[in-house]
């Protein structure tokens, strides 16, 4: 008799999409082993929420929000972005306006909905009104005078909500608002050429005394 040929059991699509989620999972919690957080649902796609206040929206603001994207296979990524009046309240004065910020956020290709004017402590109504699954971002503490707390994101961590990001080191909103005040005298001597006037950049005119040779 000839030898009996074997089956090849093919998985289901569920079965493979939940397998993936469970390696995607392990593999996030190997990583951060103090940071414990409940399987991702596997019947739809996973809500993941990332805040911020995406001033001047740079390769760092995207590479957190790809992160967030690709935490696991079937991410819609929401994203948080503060409005003006709790930023200047709390962190103080951006270069970008709320219009300006909401409008570069949802101009990137990981985002899938925006939330305007969000709140800067996560509470249960906003997880519930959003139907948020988890939370991303890096893993260090954020701590918050408004409400007196030492990690805004302490209520999703203790919920297991929370995945953490990686910070992109040597590029941030304030890296580049010093590299601005560094070459002041060179972006300032830029603009008079292109014929910005000194009442637009609120600059002296005897503060300009520059050779433009």
């Amino acid at each position: 008799m000839g030898k009996a040929k074997k089956r090849t059991v093919r998985a289901s699509p569920s079965d493979v999409l939940e397998q993936s989620l469970v390696k995607s999972s392990l593999a996030l919690e190997n990583k951060t082993s103090n940071i414990k957080f409940n399987p991702p649902p596997s019947d739809r796609l996973v809500r993941v929420y990332a805040d911020g206040i995406f001033d001047m929206f740079h390769a760092g603001h995207a590479k957190m929000l790809e992160q967030a994207k690709k935490v696991f296979p079937n991410v819609e990524l929401v994203v948080g972005v503060c409005g003006d009046e709790i930023t200047h309240k709390l962190k103080g004065k951006t270069v970008f306006d709320e219009r300006e910020r909401y409008e570069a956020v949802r101009h990137c290709k990981w985002v899938d909905e925006v939330v305007e004017d969000a709140p800067w402590v996560l509470d249960e109504e906003f997880l519930r009104k959003h139907k948020i699954d988890y939370v991303a971002h890096d893993a260090d503490p954020y701590p918050s005078a408004q409400a007196q707390a030492d990690d805004v994101y302490a209520l999703v961590k203790k919920k297991g909500m929370f995945v953490p990001t990686q910070r992109t080191q040597g590029i941030s909103t304030t890296d580049i608002i010093v590299r601005i005040i560094r070459d002041y005298d060179e972006y300032v001597k830029r603009n008079l050429k292109r014929g910005v006037s000194c009442e637009a950049m609120n600059v002296s005119f005897f503060r300009v005394g520059f050779n433009f040779d």
